[in-house]
């Protein structure tokens, strides 16, 4: 069974609503079915997914650190650009950990541009909005397989 830990930061749970042209109009909850059906459809049910959201740093360090799972996909939004707690958790926490944004957070505003987590995940999938999560469950997939192949 492979184990996803699904974390996404503050305001994520606007979407939908929240600046359409930017982050589409699904919800977080659409983008969420849409990982489990896709992940169910290639791994053909064989996989388990866990997901939060919090608008709250220390939440989000706590869940990182209590995290049993296989990959970690992470869209920590604003806290990508200032959360060094956040970074410490995922170097501490030992999972492969794979950032997503769902706008190219290079065109948009300068402090958008440096990510603080960047250099402590294994990648960083930006800017084709919700298909982000699909391409993280992918290779979350292919991550997984690999580390039990070895």
């Amino acid at each position: 069974m492979i184990s996803i830990l699904i974390i996404n930061g503050p305001n994520l749970n606007t979407l939908g609503k929240r600046e359409p042209s930017i982050y589409g109009n699904l919800t977080l909850e659409e983008i969420n079915r849409n990982m489990v059906k896709y992940g169910e459809k290639i791994c053909k049910k064989n996989i388990k997914f866990d997901f939060f959201q919090s608008n709250h740093e220390g939440a989000i360090v706590d869940k990182i650190n209590q995290a049993e799972c296989d990959v970690i996909i992470i869209n920590a939004a604003a806290f990508t650009h200032t959360s060094i707690s956040i970074r410490d958790a995922i170097l501490s926490c030992k999972i492969p950990t794979i950032e997503v944004h769902i706008s190219n957070i290079y065109k948009r505003e300068e402090f958008r541009k440096h990510s603080m987590i960047s250099e402590v995940c294994l990648g960083q999938i930006s800017g084709f909005g919700s298909n982000g999560y699909i391409l993280a469950v992918q290779a979350s997939v292919n991550i997984a397989q690999s580390k039990s192949n070895s």
